[in-house]
């Protein structure tokens, strides 16, 4: 015995065409478009490597005191302008799309020149309160 062969509700149309490898430009031609990578080096952007990091971690989160001065760099007045509300550093390294560590050593100026304030996330207990079970059992039981 055979099994049934299964068929296509919608037949295909027809085969995607595959993407082909981008080429160099010839002469007289212009580049193609395409995403623009940062061609800044990492240590360009965090400066000497040396001064002691802050203990930093993924869900610490961050909060602005103030505007960014003229003397801030374009990456930390960028994390002083997403700073208003409460972020985690790993949400600011997304947003910014720079590495966590980045990320540390540009919030470790930040913390040291008092412009902004790390604080550990509200950890949830271990236990539930006894009184919060009991309201929540009573109410079902009403139910």
């Amino acid at each position: 015995m055979t099994p049934p062969q299964r068929r296509r509700r919608f037949p295909k149309a027809s085969p995607e065409p595959t993407p082909q490898a981008p080429q160099p430009p010839q002469e007289g031609q212009d580049p193609p478009e395409g995403p623009k990578k940062n061609p800044e080096r990492l240590y360009v952007i965090t400066g000497p490597d040396g001064a002691e990091r802050s203990e930093l971690d993924l869900v610490t989160l961050i909060v602005a005191h103030a505007d960014p001065p003229p003397s801030a760099t374009p990456e930390q007045a960028a994390l002083l302008r997403l700073c208003t509300a409460p972020l985690s550093v790993a949400e600011l390294s997304a947003y910014l799309s720079l590495p966590f560590s980045v990320v540390t050593v540009l919030l470790t100026e930040l913390l040291t020149a008092e412009l902004v304030t790390a604080r550990a996330p509200v950890i949830r207990q271990a236990l539930a309160d006894r009184s919060l079970l009991e309201a929540v059992m009573h109410g079902l039981q009403r139910l």
